[in-house]
C-alpha cells in the first residue's frame, strides 16, 4: 500500500510536493499562531502572509524539481523561474503595500469622529511578506526541491 502512495507521489510530484510544501508550511503558521497568541485560529491555515512564505515555497520547489528533472537549459525550467520571480516580487511588494495600506484604513476608519463611515469588517492587513519571509520560504521550497 506504502509503495502505491509513494508511487503515486513520485507520479504526479509536480502537483503533489507543491501542494504539501503550501500545506506544511500553512500549518507551521497555526501552530507558531497558536503558541504564540494561545488561540486556535483555523483560519490561519489558509490565510496570507507570515513566516515563512507558502507562496515562494510552492514555486520554489516546483522550479527546483523542474530545473532538477529536466536541466535548467529547458524552456520549461525558464517559464518557471520567470513564474517563481513574479510570485515573490508580488508577495513581497504588491500584496505587502496593500496590506500596509488596509492596515492604515483601519486605522483611520477606527478613530473616533475622524471618518463617519460605518465598516462591517476589518480589512485584511497580513497579505504580503517581507523580503526576509519570501526568502526563507525560497529556502524551504530549493531544499524540498532537491529531496523530490
Amino acid at each position: 500500500m506504502f509503495q502505491d502512495i509513494g508511487k503515486f507521489i513520485m507520479e504526479y510530484k509536480y502537483i503533489i510536493i507543491p501542494i504539501l510544501v503550501w500545506f506544511f508550511i500553512q500549518l507551521f503558521k497555526l501552530i507558531f499562531d497558536l503558541i504564540v497568541t494561545k488561540k486556535f485560529n483555523f483560519k490561519r491555515i489558509l490565510q496570507a502572509g507570515g513566516m515563512p512564505s507558502s507562496h515562494s515555497g510552492v514555486v520554489v520547489s516546483l522550479t527546483t524539481m523542474i530545473g532538477k528533472d529536466l536541466s535548467i537549459n529547458s524552456p520549461i525550467f525558464a517559464v518557471s523561474v520567470i513564474f517563481a520571480l513574479v510570485v515573490m516580487y508580488d508577495a513581497a511588494g504588491v500584496r505587502r503595500a496593500a496590506g500596509k495600506q488596509a492596515k492604515l484604513l483601519n486605522k483611520i476608519v477606527e478613530t473616533p469622529g475622524l471618518t463617519g463611515v460605518q465598516v462591517q469588517e476589518k480589512l485584511v492587513e497580513v497579505l504580503g511578506h517581507s523580503p526576509k519571509e519570501v526568502l526563507v520560504g525560497a529556502l524551504i521550497g530549493i531544499i524540498v526541491g532537491l529531496i523530490f
